[in-house]
């Protein structure tokens, strides 16, 4: 006995679009919960590439043009947490966020992002600066400029690792399930953990988990599609090299 393939599910319908985006009356709720985990994973997200962001162009400044003891060192040493999966250090962040109370909370969630995608973008930031030549900041010293001042001098050249540093940044912490799941499982869920409350214990709303991994994945689609150029750009120019 053979079926023919069937590409499409016919018939066609987006009823559980409009219960996840409230547009069904009988099923208010389920938007609210909707919009409150998309609310927080804006904002988590949104905090976390930013304070990365500004780690990693101090840091990276800082290994890419000063010369201090263990430098290397150190720069090995935080680029080979890169290394280590997220699964071997999930207890001892789970007990630390504990002890400092911030489970389920947006600032417990902000730290762990931020010391789990730093070395990354610090290897970037890094190698962006490596490829402006020393001579800029080296004319901007003579005139009397501060390290500050020089770093803030050579800023727009490297706007478009910035740029492609950030995106690679948020669609990390976009994209991230195990750390939200455990670290902020309840009042403060981005929506990847929100699509496991489809699945029961005897059954699971495959409608449901679908069309909100769709409504979860498509802001990350819209940034990739919208900033293509820069991200490219932004790689071509140094992030690889």
């Amino acid at each position: 006995m053979t079926t023919s393939i069937k590409y499409l599910p016919l018939p066609i319908n987006f009823d559980n679009y409009k219960k996840i985006l409230g547009m069904d009356s009988s099923n208010l709720s389920l938007w609210d919960e909707f919009k409150r985990c998309a609310i927080n994973s804006i904002v988590t997200c949104g905090l976390s590439t930013i304070i990365i962001v500004f780690l990693a162009i101090i840091s990276g400044y800082a290994f890419a043009r000063l010369e201090f003891k263990g430098k290397n060192l150190l720069f090995g040493i935080l680029i080979g947490t890169l290394a280590l999966p997220v699964y071997s250090v999930i207890i001892p962040l789970y007990r630390i966020i504990i002890n400092m109370g911030l489970l389920d909370t947006k600032t417990g969630i902000i730290l762990i992002y931020t010391a789990a995608f730093s070395p990354l973008a610090l290897w970037m930031m890094r190698s962006f600066f490596n490829t402006i030549p020393v001579e800029l900041e080296e004319a901007a010293l003579v005139d009397g400029a501060s390290k500050t001042k020089a770093l803030i001098t050579v800023l727009p050249l490297i706007l478009p690792g910035i740029i492609s540093t950030s995106i690679i940044t948020f669609l990390s912490t976009w994209s991230q399930f195990i750390l939200p799941l455990i670290i902020t499982p309840l009042e403060n869920k981005p929506l990847t953990v929100l699509l496991t409350q489809f699945v029961g214990k005897s059954s699971v709303d495959y409608g449901l988990i679908s069309a909100a991994g769709i409504l979860t994945i498509l802001p990350a689609i819209l940034i990739v599609i919208f900033s293509n150029k820069h991200l490219v750009n932004g790689l071509m120019s140094g992030s690889i090299k």
